[in-house]
C-alpha cells in the first residue's frame, strides 16, 4: 500500500512538473513600442523566441514621438523600449500624474558623439591648445563656415536631442544640468548654421550621410551607428569618432513594462536580454556597449565614454530648447543692428576696448563662451556709429572674412562726433527696422545700443517711447538690448530696454567685450 501511494505521488509530482515546464514555455506576443534604431535587432528576436516562446511585436518611431505617444493610463502597448526614457520621464513630471512609474531596466548603452572626417578632425585640433575637440570648438567651426555636419531633428529623435543638450550644456559652461536661465537666451545659433542635414530619425540620418558625404564634414549621431558606418564599406574614408571633451549624453536603451499584467513575460524577456551570451551578441551586431560588465569589450568600444552630462530635470528647458532650434532647412540667418557711441568721450581707452571687442565677436576670442557668441556666416551685421547725429552706418552679411574685415574697418574710424543723441540713433535705427521686417518677413532682428555718457542731443527718452509705440507690431516686436558703459545713465537704459522687450546689461561691472557676449546670448 504505502508503495502505490508513493507510485501516485512521484506521477503526481511529475504531472505538475510538466504543467509547469510546458506554461513556462508558452508562446507570449508583447506589442512594444520602440525607438527606430532597434530595428537593428531584428536578428537577435528570432533568436528570442526561439529561446522563450517570447514573441515582440515592434511598432518602430523616433525616440521623441515615441515617448509623446506613451500616455499614462492610456498605453497602447505592453512595452516600451526606448533609447533613452528620460524625455518620458520628464513629461510624466511635468503632467504631475500620480500613475506609477514604468519599472524600467537598461540593456545597453551608447554616447551621442561627433564622427569627423579625418582632415576635419585634424583642422579642429590645430585649433585647440591641448588638441581636444570639444562641442564648443565645433559650434566655433560650424560658425565661421568651415564645419558641415549631419544631426537628426531633436524634436523627433533622441540622438538630435541628446546632441542638442550636449552642445547647449558646453555653451552655459556651468558643467551642471541646465537650467531655463541657461536657455532663456540663444547661445547656438552658430553652431546651428552648420547643420546642413536634418533626418527625423538617426538611421536615415546615416543613410543621407552617405549619399552627401562629399559636401559633409561630420555625422553627429551614436558610437554605435558611427562604428557601423564606419564598417559597412560605405563611406569613401572612415570617420574619426570624437568623445567632445566638455561631455555628453549616454543613452541606456531602457525597457519599459507599461502593462504589469505582463510582468512575468517582462522578467524572462530582461534576464534573457542581460544573460552574458546575449549581451555579447548584441554587442557584436549594433557595436552598443553592455551593461553586462563581465563581457569583453569589442576593441573599438574600449574607449573610456568621458564627462557624461546630465539630461535637463525640467520640461520648460527641453521645450525652450526645441523652440530655439526651429527648422535648419527654413531657418533665416539673423539681422543685428548694433548702435555704437561714437562721442568725443569714447576717444582713447574706451575706443580701444570696443574695437578689441569687435575683433573678438569676429572670432579672435578664443574662449569657450567666445566660441559660443562669434558671429556667424550668413548673419547680417549693421553697425550705425552716432555723436549727436547719425554719422555713419555701414551694413555686411558674413559670407567670408573679408566681411568681417570690413565690419572691423568701420569701427576703427576716428570720426568722433560733438554730443550724444541716444533715443533719435535709437529712434533712426527703428525706421530702419520697420522697412527690413517689411521686406524680409520672418528674419530674427535685434538692436544692441552701447553708450558711455548721457542723451544731451535730439530727442528725449519720453518722445522715443511715444514713437516706438506709434511703430507697426512687427517692428515693434523688435528687441533693443542696451549696454551701459562710463558714465551712462543707467535708469534710462534700463527703462528703454525694458520697453522694448530687452534688457540692459552694465558694463561698468565688468569688460567690454563680456558684455556684449552676455548681449550675443541673448539676441533673439
Amino acid at each position: 500500500m504505502t508503495g502505490f501511494i508513493t507510485l501516485c505521488l512521484a506521477w503526481l509530482l511529475l504531472g505538475a512538473a510538466t504543467a509547469c515546464s510546458t506554461d513556462d514555455r508558452k508562446p507570449v506576443t508583447l506589442r512594444v513600442l520602440a525607438s527606430s534604431e532597434l530595428a537593428d535587432l531584428g536578428p537577435l528576436l528570432d533568436d528570442l523566441r526561439r529561446d522563450t516562446g517570447i514573441t515582440l511585436e515592434m511598432d518602430y518611431r523616433g525616440t521623441v514621438d515615441a515617448s509623446n505617444a506613451l500616455a499614462p493610463g492610456k498605453y497602447r502597448h505592453d512595452l516600451a523600449w526606448l533609447s533613452s526614457d528620460r524625455y518620458f520621464r520628464l513629461k510624466l513630471k511635468e503632467a504631475g500624474t500620480n500613475a506609477e512609474k514604468p519599472l524600467a531596466t537598461s540593456i545597453m548603452r551608447s554616447p551621442v558623439v561627433i564622427g569627423l572626417k579625418p582632415q576635419a578632425a585634424q583642422q579642429l585640433r590645430r585649433r585647440t591648445p591641448d588638441r581636444q575637440i570639444s562641442w564648443a570648438d565645433v559650434a566655433d567651426a560650424a560658425a565661421d563656415g568651415s564645419l558641415r555636419f549631419a544631426m537628426a531633428d531633436p524634436r523627433h529623435s533622441n540622438s538630435g536631442l541628446a546632441a542638442l543638450v550636449g552642445v547647449a550644456t558646453a555653451a552655459a559652461g556651468t558643467g551642471g544640468v541646465l537650467r531655463p536661465e541657461d536657455v532663456s537666451c540663444d547661445r547656438l545659433r552658430g553652431f546651428f548654421t552648420g547643420h546642413r542635414l536634418n533626418q527625423d530619425s538617426s538611421v536615415r540620418l546615416a543613410d543621407g550621410f552617405v549619399r552627401r558625404q562629399r559636401d559633409l564634414d561630420a555625422l553627429i549621431t551614436y558610437e554605435s551607428e558611427l562604428l557601423t558606418l564606419n564598417s559597412s564599406g560605405k563611406l569613401r574614408t572612415p570617420l574619426e569618432i570624437v568623445y567632445p571633451k566638455d561631455g555628453m549624453v549616454l543613452s541606456d536603451y531602457p525597457l519599459l513594462l507599461l502593462d504589469p499584467a505582463k510582468r512575468a513575460a517582462y522578467d524572462k524577456l530582461v534576464e534573457w536580454l542581460k544573460s552574458e551570451p546575449v549581451q555579447k551578441r548584441i554587442m557584436e551586431r549594433t557595436l552598443r556597449r553592455p551593461v553586462d560588465p563581465a563581457v569583453p569589450r569589442d576593441p573599438r568600444l574600449r574607449e573610456p565614454v568621458g564627462n557624461a552630462l546630465y539630461f535637463p530635470d525640467k520640461q520648460e528647458v527641453v521645450d525652450r530648447l526645441l523652440a530655439d532650434y526651429g527648422d535648419p532647412q527654413r531657418a533665416k540667418p539673423a539681422r543685428v543692428i548694433f548702435l555704437l557711441d561714437f562721442s568725443g568721450s569714447m576717444r582713447g581707452k574706451r575706443i580701444a576696448q570696443l574695437r578689441a571687442t569687435f575683433d573678438g565677436l569676429s572670432g579672435a576670442d578664443d574662449s569657450h563662451s567666445g566660441k559660443f557668441v562669434r558671429f556667424y556666416r550668413g548673419e547680417s551685421l549693421t553697425v550705425m556709429r552716432f555723436g549727436g547725429r547719425v554719422l555713419d552706418e555701414r551694413s555686411v552679411t558674413y559670407d567670408s572674412a573679408r566681411d568681417l574685415d570690413r565690419l572691423r574697418g568701420f569701427v576703427a574710424s576716428d570720426d568722433f562726433g560733438d554730443g550724444t543723441a541716444i533715443w533719435s540713433t535709437l529712434d533712426h535705427a527703428y525706421r530702419k527696422v520697420s522697412t527690413v521686417v517689411r521686406d524680409q518677413p520672418g528674419q530674427a532682428v535685434s538692436i544692441v545700443l552701447m553708450t558711455d555718457g548721457e542723451n544731451n542731443a535730439g530727442m528725449d527718452l519720453d518722445s522715443f517711447i511715444r514713437r516706438y509705440e506709434a511703430q507697426p507690431r512687427t517692428a515693434r516686436a523688435v528687441r533693443t538690448y542696451t549696454i551701459r558703459y562710463g558714465e551712462a545713465d543707467t535708469r534710462e537704459l534700463d527703462r528703454a530696454a525694458r520697453a522694448t522687450g530687452g534688457r540692459m546689461v552694465d558694463a561698468t561691472a565688468q569688460s567690454l567685450l563680456s558684455a556684449f557676449k552676455e548681449i550675443r546670448g541673448c539676441v533673439q
